[in-house]
């Protein structure tokens, strides 16, 4: 008989505190809408709380501390350390620590806090109610960096007291505010922390397994407009997981991403310095790969001659667009400096529109030839 593992202990504390907030949520909440009635600036509130709670985690704990995408005022990161207490996710240090193991080792079973790969429950939820990866906090060997930030330790030192006094206060100072404590503690209090732990929490678990892999699919990281949506632009994970550095999400001027308007409106006021975005080149080259090993796959049907053709564009238009993004910096570097005197400006310019179009009519072609392919699978 095959020998039975056994788990590791419960967390109790965990354990009841999403059980609890949960059925409040469930059940509380709307038998005191029904039979009480919630005045409508709760409601409004809630969602300001929310969204204040929401952003502390995506632009503070996760694209400041934990990919330090950005350099930030410490009136910002004061400001993101209440807010993440608020959001009841453990401290900064903890919550980056566990998600730079999870980025340098996703999926990996054994290694991946919250892998996608042992099921939806657990990287949703599961992996908070045990004692799964208790020896990674031992000394957070992998977060030294944030332990010479003062107010991430001085947040981690007072965890306790900061969640607290957000949850609890600050849902009790808005009942005496609207004259409905019991109100504002079910609706500000507990219906909003649920929906700020499972958003959140969507991003290991749903962003894992529901959407398109346009940059990579060496892991299971999907990008999603509608999880984006829900999560301030975090939504966007199959590009965050190949270009992490990176303090977009959304890349494009369509995409859904706050937090990446948030940092860049900072950087305009001062408040923030040192927004690293990842190379256009890179970004345009991964697609490409992506597209191309997909036609790979699925186009055995198709005559050899087309797919040594798409080869064979592939390999031009990566050569095109590494010249254009060459010849684009050096202009962009030449206005910077004020360098007419060494830098033809005139003669780059015109350098540059001509890659530009070639690229172009390269892409026109490359579309053209992916249409042909799939015509045939």
């Amino acid at each position: 008989m095959k020998e039975q593992t056994s788990k590791p202990p419960i967390i109790w504390l965990n354990t009841l505190v999403f059980l609890i907030t949960f059925l409040i949520a469930a059940v509380a909440v709307p038998w005191y809408a029904v039979s009480v009635g919630i005045d409508s600036s709760l409601w409004w509130i809630m969602l300001a709380t929310l969204c204040f709670a929401g952003i502390s985690i995506t632009a503070g704990y996760h694209r400041l501390w934990s990919h330090r995408t950005y350099n930030a005022n410490p009136v910002v990161r004061f400001v993101f350390a209440i807010g993440g207490a608020l959001a009841l996710q453990n401290s900064a240090l903890h919550w980056s620590s566990d998600h730079r193991v999870h980025h340098t080792h996703v999926d990996d079973n054994d290694k991946d806090p919250y892998s996608a790969q042992r099921g939806f429950w657990y990287s949703h939820i599961g992996w908070m109610l045990r004692e799964y990866h208790a020896s990674l906090y031992s000394d957070y060997n992998n977060v030294k960096d944030l332990q010479q930030d003062p107010i991430v330790m001085w947040q981690h030192r007072h965890y306790l007291a900061l969640t607290l006094l957000t949850n609890f206060g600050w849902p009790l100072l808005v009942g005496f505010m609207v004259g409905d404590i019991w109100g504002a503690l079910l609706v500000v209090g507990v219906l909003r922390l649920v929906l700020n732990h499972h958003t959140t929490f969507f991003i290991n678990s749903l962003a894992h397994v529901w959407g398109s892999q346009p940059y990579t699919d060496k892991n299971s990281a999907r990008d999603n407009g509608v999880l984006a949506f829900l999560t301030f632009g975090e939504g966007y994970h199959n590009y965050h997981h190949i270009f992490s550095a990176d303090y977009r999400n959304g890349i494009r001027w369509w995409q859904f991403d706050p937090t990446k308007w948030l940092i860049r409106s900072f950087s305009w006021l001062g408040l923030a310095s040192g927004l690293k975005r990842s190379s256009a080149y890179q970004v345009e080259k991964a697609r490409l790969q992506m597209q191309l090993q997909r036609l790979q796959n699925k186009a055995s049907s198709a005559p050899a001659t087309l797919l040594e053709r798409a080869q064979n564009h592939y390999d031009e238009l990566a050569v095109l667009l590494r010249n254009y993004y060459q010849a684009r910096k050096k202009l962009l570097d030449g206005k910077a400096k004020h360098l007419r005197e060494q830098v033809n400006l005139d003669a780059l310019k015109a350098q540059v529109e001509e890659l530009q179009q070639a690229v172009e009519q390269q892409k026109r072609h490359w579309r053209q030839l992916v249409s042909q392919i799939n015509q045939h699978a």
